[in-house]
């Protein structure tokens, strides 16, 4: 049987957490520089663990006032420090709650950024395994970021987007371009089904680049996140794909 995880950014302010817990695999837990912070942390470590959602450290640059979406020029040193401090932050917080920290997914311009740039990308890696080689590290399927990942020995989970449109080389759209998202239910769930089961995806430009996905991002902070995680959910197990997660 064919297996999918679902993760969700969460802790982000977004208002949905508590009703997304129950439709996903993966949580990716803000950790305070783009969004969020110890209290809310520790909220969303507890609503994780209550549902048996794997609990995963978000780290993102410094810079809450453009909710780490910018794409700032840091140094690899630097990349290192912001990713090992913030995941050590949230295992901590995991810890008091009795549970761990199973994965690291970047944020917003962090997480674009190591997908192009070697170094960097090498630098997140090390910060991970630095943090705990066991951790599962996430990152865009076909990405410098999920080489580097294994260049470590790390376990890495190849990310792929429902709401997200792809260009010919399996990147994703720059969010500043107008069709980078996609806004219809029916296309997403679509595109999803079709890059678990078919391992492709349709680009903007209409040709077919090939992807491979061992998890799907959601975003919490989209037009209506519930329904289109119920609705996905239910999608998947129609066509017999198990949802876990990979540290299951």
């Amino acid at each position: 049987m064919r297996c999918i995880d679902l993760n969700c950014d969460l802790g982000e302010g977004a208002g949905h957490d508590a009703e997304l817990m129950p439709l996903i695999t993966s949580a990716n837990i803000a950790c305070g520089l783009h969004a969020g912070d110890a209290a809310t942390m520790r909220r969303a470590v507890e609503q994780a663990l209550r549902h048996r959602v794997a609990l995963g450290a978000h780290p993102s640059l410094n810079d809450r006032e453009h909710f780490g979406r910018r794409e700032l020029k840091v140094l690899p040193d630097e990349a290192h420090e912001l990713v090992l401090t913030q995941t050590r932050l949230l295992q901590v917080i995991a810890r008091q709650c009795g549970g761990r920290v199973a994965h690291v997914k970047p944020h917003g311009g962090l997480y674009n950024l190591a997908a192009r740039d070697a170094a960097l990308a090498a630098a997140v890696a090390d910060a991970v395994h630095e943090a705990d080689p066991r951790l599962i590290l996430f990152g865009l399927a076909g990405s410098e970021l999920i080489r580097a990942g294994q260049a470590r020995g790390l376990r890495v989970a190849r990310e792929a987007f429902a709401d997200r449109t792809y260009q010919a080389d399996g990147s994703l759209t720059p969010r500043p371009q107008p069709n980078a998202l996609i806004t219809d239910e029916d296309a997403a769930v679509a595109q999803v089904l079709r890059m678990v089961r078919a391992g492709k995806v349709r680009a903007t430009d209409g040709t077919e680049a090939s992807i491979q996905a061992d998890t799907i991002c959601l975003h919490g902070d989209s037009a209506h996140p519930v329904e289109f995680a119920r609705r996905l959910h239910e999608e998947l197990r129609k066509a017999s794909i198990e949802i876990k997660a990979p540290s299951q």
